[in-house]
C-alpha cells in the first residue's frame, strides 16, 4: 500500500484513551501519532499502550490548532458524527492522511473542523470510545487501501494471493520536529520531578 497514515486527538484528558488509541495505531502501522491540546496525565499513558507505540513511531504533541504542523500533502480527517459527514463505508481514503478524533464526551471544536479537508463518520447510532472509533477508521483505511484480494464469494477465505507489499523510507519534514515529544511511557520529566 502507499501513502501513510497517522492518527491523533484533540482535547483528549484520559490516558488510558490515548495509549489505546495510540497502541492501535501502531499495531495498524502508523507513520505518526499525534495529539492537539490534550490535558492527560502522561505518566498513565502507557499503561494501556504495551507496545511503547510513542517510542516506536513519531509522537507529535501540538499546544493548540495553531501550533499543528502536518507533512506535505497530507489530508487532515476529522472524525465526527454529524449529518453532514461523510458515511465511512463510502469514503475513499487519500493516500497521505491523518486522522484527527475529538475528546471523550465532546466533539472535534469548529476550529478544527474547519481544518479538515474531510469529516467522516462512522455509522453508527451514538458514538464509540475514542480507542474504538479510531480502530475502525484505521480497519476500513487498510481493507479498502491495502490491496487485499476480494472477499471469497461462499464462506471461507480468498482464493487469490495478497501482493507482496515494499516498504519505502518515511519522510519526516523538519518543522514538525520541534512538537516531537517524549513518549507517555510512565516515566516523568526532570523538571517535573521533585
Amino acid at each position: 500500500m502507499r501513502g501513510y497514515f497517522a492518527i491523533g486527538v484533540e482535547g483528549i484528558s484520559k490516558a488510558m484513551n490515548v495509549g489505546s488509541l495510540f497502541r492501535t495505531a501502531h499495531a495498524f502501522g502508523a507513520g505518526f501519532v499525534f495529539t492537539v491540546a490534550a490535558s492527560y496525565e502522561r505518566a498513565d499513558g502507557g499503561k494501556s499502550d504495551t507496545s511503547d507505540a510513542p517510542g516506536n513511531i513519531p509522537f507529535y504533541s501540538f499546544p493548540d490548532i495553531a501550533s499543528m504542523v502536518l507533512p506535505k500533502d497530507c489530508s487532515l480527517i476529522g472524525v465526527e458524527l454529524t449529518d453532514d459527514a461523510i458515511e465511512l463505508p463510502s469514503f475513499r481514503h487519500p493516500a497521505q492522511a491523518a486522522y484527527v478524533m475529538g475528546p471523550e464526551r465532546g466533539e472535534l471544536s469548529p476550529a478544527m473542523t474547519q481544518q479538515c479537508e474531510f469529516v467522516v463518520k462512522i455509522p453508527t447510532r451514538f458514538c464509540v470510545n475514542v480507542g474504538i472509533a479510531g480502530a475502525i477508521v484505521m480497519y476500513d483505511r487498510i481493507t479498502s487501501l491495502g490491496q487485499f484480494p476480494r472477499r471469497a464469494i461462499s464462506p471461507g477465505g480468498p482464493t487469490e494471493k495478497r501482493p507482496e507489499h515494499v516498504f519505502g523510507d518515511p519522510k519526516i519534514r523538519s518543522k514538525m520536529e520541534k512538537f516531537r515529544d517524549t513518549p507517555p511511557d510512565g516515566e516523568m520529566p526532570e523538571n517535573d520531578a521533585g
